[in-house]
C-alpha cells in the first residue's frame, strides 16, 4: 500500500524538478521538438493543481471541483465496471466455444485479432449511428456506447487468455478424465478451468485497464454527459486561462484506473487462493 504514495510523490517530484530545470519555451532534440514548455500555463506546480481542487468549479457555484470531479470519477467507474463485468464474460464465453469447437477457433480468431486494430474513436460514432437506428430512444443513451466500447477493449485479452489457459492442461490429466468417462463439460468444470487460473487472472487485470481507457476516451469522443472523460474535455478548453483545473480531472482519471486495479487484484487473489505455492 506504501507503493503508490511513493510513486506518486516521485512523480510529484519528477515533475517540479523539471519545471525548474527545463526551459520555458520548451526544447529540441536534433530538430525535433521534445522537450515540452515549463511555463505556469503548461506546466502549473503541483500544489496549484490540489489547491484548485478545494475551489469553485465556476464563478457563483458552490460546488467545488473536487466534488464535481468525484461526481463524475463516480458515474465513469459504474460505466467501466459494467463494461468489465460484461468484457470479462464475453471473453470467457468465446474462449470456452474456441476450446470446444476448433472450427469456431480458426473461423472467429483472425477477426478478433483484426477488430482490436479499430481505434475506437471511429467505432463511437457508428456504434451511436446502430444505436439510433435500432431505437431513437437508445441513441440519447451515450453512456450504452461508451459501455460497448469499453467492452470491446475488455473482452479480447480475456478470451486469449482463458483460451490458452483452457488448452494448459496436462495430456495425462486429460487422458485420466477419458478413463474415468468425463464429459467435456464436466472435465471443463474439474480440469481445464482450473489449469486456466493463472492464466485468467493477468488478463483480467488487462482488461479492467482496457475498460477504463474504453470508458474514459469514449466519453471524450463522444460527449458523454456525466463522466470524467467529458470533464477533461471540459477543462481541457478552459486551459489556457486555468491550466491547473485540468489536471484535477486527470487526478479523477488516475484515481478510476486505480480503483479498478484493486478491484482486479482483489479477484485475481481470490482465484489463486486455493492454489498450491508452485503453481500459483
Amino acid at each position: 500500500m506504501l507503493m503508490f504514495p511513493l510513486s506518486f510523490a516521485l512523480v510529484a517530484a519528477a515533475w517540479e524538478i523539471y519545471k525548474w530545470i527545463g526551459p520555458v519555451d520548451g526544447g529540441s532534440v536534433f530538430g525535433v521538438n521534445v522537450l515540452p514548455r515549463t511555463s505556469d500555463l503548461a506546466m502549473p506546480h503541483v500544489w496549484d493543481m490540489f489547491s484548485r481542487l478545494t475551489e469553485p468549479e465556476v464563478r457563483g457555484n458552490p460546488d467545488s471541483v473536487l466534488h464535481v470531479v468525484v461526481i463524475a470519477t463516480w458515474y465513469s467507474f459504474r460505466v467501466a465496471l459494467l463494461a468489465f463485468v460484461v468484457g470479462t464474460a464475453l471473453g470467457v464465453a468465446l474462449a470456452v466455444m474456441m476450446a470446444r469447437f476448433r472450427a469456431a477457433e480458426r473461423a472467429l480468431m483472425p477477426y478478433l485479432v483484426v477488430s482490436q486494430t479499430v481505434p475506437i474513436i471511429v467505432l463511437g460514432p457508428l456504434i451511436l449511428s446502430l444505436l439510433a437506428y435500432a431505437s431513437r430512444d437508445l441513441a440519447t443513451e451515450t453512456w450504452i456506447a461508451a459501455v460497448i466500447l469499453g467492452v470491446f477493449l475488455a473482452f479480447f485479452p480475456v478470451a486469449l487468455g482463458t483460451l490458452r489457459g483452457l488448452k494448459s492442461a496436462q495430456a495425462t490429466s486429460l487422458e485420466l478424465m477419458d478413463s474415468y468417462a468425463a464429459g467435456w463439460w464436466t472435465t471443463l468444470r474439474k480440469l481445464r478451468f482450473p489449469a486456466a487460473v493463472p492464466f485468467i487472472a493477468p488478463s483480467l487485470r488487462v482488461a479492467g485497464a482496457s475498460a477504463v481507457v474504453g470508458v474514459i476516451v469514449s466519453e471524450i469522443s463522444l460527449g458523454v454527459k456525466g463522466g470524467v472523460g467529458r470533464k477533461i474535455f471540459a477543462y481541457g478548453q478552459e486551459a489556457s486561462s486555468d491550466p491547473a483545473k485540468l489536471y484535477t480531472a486527470v487526478f479523477g482519471a488516475a484515481a478510476l484506473g486505480l480503483v479498478m486495479s484493486i478491484i482486479v487484484v482483489a479477484i485475481d487473489r481470490r482465484m489463486m487462493r486455493n492454489r498450491p505455492q508452485e503453481m500459483a
